[in-house]
């Protein structure tokens, strides 16, 4: 039998997967919280559901826990200042900071994305090392543009 393969193949092989780039944001206790993600998909047209796969360890996947919501958006080309910003582990207050950004559904709506979905989180889902929220689309905005890509462990566009 093959030896399973190990972590970095596996990292090597996905990369390989180009992704859109998003910001999943959501209101927590503190205000105002959000991560970069790349996992994250449509599921269901009947119902609209999405999903995001989201850190364990993330203070937005505590945030949206406890408030049963999230929003997805979708970042633009020239938008990789913010998914880099999104990304950093430090404090949520510091990660909106100087970033453009409007309340919309009572959830965080980035300025200049290319696509922004907001809904009610029907189920967290145990995924290893993440949690997959099952998301329920209850608003959309969509004004279009060039999407920021990952690929092969750098950000695109193109």
């Amino acid at each position: 039998m093959p030896a399973a393969p190990d972590r970095q193949a596996f990292t090597q092989a996905i990369s390989q997967f180009a992704t859109g780039v998003t910001v999943v944001t959501s209101v927590g206790e503190n205000g105002p919280s959000g991560l970069t993600a790349n996992a994250v998909c449509s599921l269901s047209v009947e119902p609209l559901l999405v999903l995001a796969c989201l850190d364990r360890g993330s203070r937005t996947l505590r945030a949206i826990a406890g408030s049963g919501r999230l929003a997805i958006n979708v970042l633009a080309h020239d938008q990789e200042a913010l998914a880099r910003c999104f990304a950093a582990k430090g404090p949520e207050h510091e990660k909106f900071t100087g970033v453009a950004w409007t309340e919309r559904d009572g959830l965080p709506r980035l300025d200049g994305v290319v696509a922004w979905l907001a809904g009610e989180v029907r189920e967290l889902v145990e995924g290893g090392d993440h949690r997959i929220a099952v998301t329920e689309v209850s608003g959309i905005d969509a004004p279009g543009g060039n999407p920021l890509l990952y690929h092969r462990g750098e950000f695109r566009s193109f």
